[in-house]
């Protein structure tokens, strides 16, 4: 069992649900970044994403894209990323999830970067503008390396294809919680409940986490109360970053998101 989905397994037999904490590798520099991951994990971040920079996102909001332009001028590249991890997984044994965009994976090689991801201590991957029909190679990649590919769906996913998605995917599968960008103040969308649901239903015993519009301690404990799995909070930790807040008040911050998966 993966490490990923060991998380899971154990805070399910909790009755908690996972907090799951994105963080753009390098914002707002690179050992900056480190001492973030580390203030989320001390606030009970259960899986901590980090995001690869990259100049042409599609699913980024204006935060993400913020902190992504930053990271790329500070000189954060894809290398950079996974000599982050290495450092980051020396210090934690949370699971990892690198985010990022296809581009950079095709110029390195899915092969060579699955190997690398995995030597780096990695325990995913997400990569949100790869159709699942088109991620067979990658897949391979990633199972051979003992990498979780987590895939995507959305409000307008069909079951079918829900389905198969689920099928093709490992570690959790993520629930974007509302069509749009990440980081709007519109928060998931208005019948999150049947979303959460019939995504649980399609999903074929693959945890579900959620993300998207999600900030506050009442929609993580909303997703708790509808069977989700897991809840994904990103821009709303970058935006306290960009504004300033520190590593304590992260801490705090993620602490209170934590309270409401219990």
């Amino acid at each position: 069992m993966s490490r990923i989905l060991r998380c899971f397994k154990d805070l399910r037999a909790k009755d908690e649900i996972a907090l799951v904490c994105y963080l753009t590798a390098g914002y707002p520099d690179r050992e900056r970044s480190i001492e973030y991951v580390h203030a989320c994990l001390r606030g009970g971040a259960d899986l901590i994403e980090i995001g690869v920079p990259f100049s042409d996102p599609v699913a980024d909001g204006p935060v993400i894209q913020a902190t992504s332009d930053a990271a790329l001028r500070g000189g954060m590249r894809p290398k950079n990323v996974l000599e982050l991890v290495t450092q980051v997984r020396s210090g934690t044994e949370a699971p990892l999830v690198l985010m990022g965009y296809y581009n950079p994976i095709f110029r390195m090689g899915e092969d060579r970067f699955a190997q690398r991801a995995a030597r780096s201590g990695a325990d995913g991957l997400i990569v949100p503008d790869l159709p699942y029909e088109e991620s067979r190679t990658l897949r391979r990649s990633c199972h051979r390396n003992d990498l979780d590919l987590i895939q995507l769906v959305a409000p307008t996913t069909e079951d079918a294809r829900m389905g198969e998605i689920s099928s093709a995917s490992s570690g959790y599968l993520y629930l974007v919680s509302r069509l749009g960008i990440t980081g709007t103040s519109k928060g998931p969308g208005g019948d999150l409940g049947q979303l959460v649901r019939r995504t649980k239903r399609c999903a074929n015993g693959l945890p579900v986490a959620a993300g998207f519009g999600i900030s506050t301690p009442e929609q993580v404990a909303e997703l708790r109360v509808h069977g989700a799995d897991g809840a994904i909070v990103g821009s709303g930790i970058l935006k306290r970053i960009i504004d300033g807040e520190g590593p304590e008040e992260i801490t705090s911050y993620v602490r209170s998101l934590r309270s409401a998966c219990r």
